[in-house]
């Protein structure tokens, strides 16, 4: 009851205070649980359907139907001919896809990081400048940029063209270093080369994703303590002394996760690999794609290409972290 504008708590039979329901915060955490469970069954139920369609059966000249085997699987990782010869192709597949996504990471994450550093000494006004440019440039797809690459990298035109033209192949055949190209795969008998070679491939994939690497480091630039490298300027520490030895330390955790971010998103490119990989050195993401979408029709296959492929990520992701906190412990 309301006495005077006193709201006085009501008691049950026992004399005790009966606790009140705060609805607000009921409605707040069934919101919570609401909005768990969302996010939880869009990540979830579509792995879960994956995983399930990977023990299915192909049916010979027609689709394939629900069952639990295992020769998905087995197909993947000894071959479809096993026990009677074993093919290692899938797992090849499966190597290359963390080659090209493990290098063009750390490529990527290493050139923004002094590119972001000196970005974050400048004005407000011109960062700001310089981050509405990089966020226009992630707009652009993949099959965008792969395709200026292509232009660019062209054996007809583009740089070949270029050395071709200027006699910067003959020169590199007088001098020797035309046949060191060619043992790279960098050249044929006539000029270099960049198509189909491992080089066009990172180096593409570094420039997809190094607008990202900048946005990722940007905030953690940003905040660094300005007094901890003035400091150091003071005591006599050069420019690149001061990055090793202040700023790198203060920044392992974010330049980490920002390369764990994009090694996963690297290993779903698709156009980049097919565009400029050799087809010897293509990754699992073609694969999955020819075994859903191409000829066989394999959604099965496709599917257990699919789960190992993210389950090897997850293991890595969590070695990666594991690692990371034992040499957090270390130090």
């Amino acid at each position: 009851m309301t006495v005077t504008g006193y709201t006085v708590p009501e008691t049950d039979n026992t004399g005790r205070t009966a606790p009140s329901l705060d609805w607000q915060q009921v409605g707040v955490q069934a919101g919570r649980i609401g909005f768990a469970v969302f996010v939880a069954g869009l990540a979830l139920i579509p792995f879960a359907l994956v995983v399930a369609i990977s023990f299915g059966q192909k049916i010979e000249g027609a689709d394939w139907h629900w069952a639990f085997v295992v020769e998905n699987y087995s197909r993947f990782f000894v071959g479809i001919a096993w026990p009677d010869s074993v093919s290692f192709l899938y797992s090849q597949k499966l190597f290359y896809s963390f080659y090209y996504a493990s290098i063009a990471a750390c490529l990527a994450v290493a050139l923004a990081f002094p590119f972001t550093y000196l970005m974050t000494r400048q004005s407000r006004k011109l960062q700001a400048v310089w981050l509405v440019f990089l966020l226009s440039t992630v707009s652009l797809s993949e099959v965008f940029v792969v395709m200026g690459w292509d232009v660019l990298l062209s054996n007809r035109s583009g740089l070949p063209m270029l050395f071709r033209e200027s006699g910067a192949t003959a020169w590199l055949k007088e001098t020797g270093w035309f046949q060191v190209l060619r043992e790279a795969g960098l050249a044929n008998p006539r000029n270099v080369k960049f198509k189909t070679s491992t080089l066009a491939t990172i180096v593409t994939m570094v420039y997809l994703v190094w607008p990202y690497a900048v946005i990722l480091l940007y905030p953690a630039l940003s905040r660094i303590d300005n007094s901890m490298i003035e400091a150091a300027q003071t005591m006599g520490a050069k420019p690149l002394t001061v990055i090793r030895t202040v700023v790198l330390p203060s920044l392992r955790i974010p330049i980490i996760g920002a390369t764990l971010l994009l090694f996963v998103f690297l290993l779903g490119t698709y156009v980049t690999v097919t565009v400029f990989a050799a087809p010897a050195q293509q990754t699992l993401t073609i694969s999955i794609y020819e075994a859903i979408r191409g000829a066989t029709l394999n959604a099965p296959f496709g599917a257990a290409q699919a789960v190992v492929l993210l389950v090897t990520a997850g293991l890595c992701l969590l070695a990666s972290g594991a690692l990371a906190r034992w040499a957090e412990q270390r130090r």
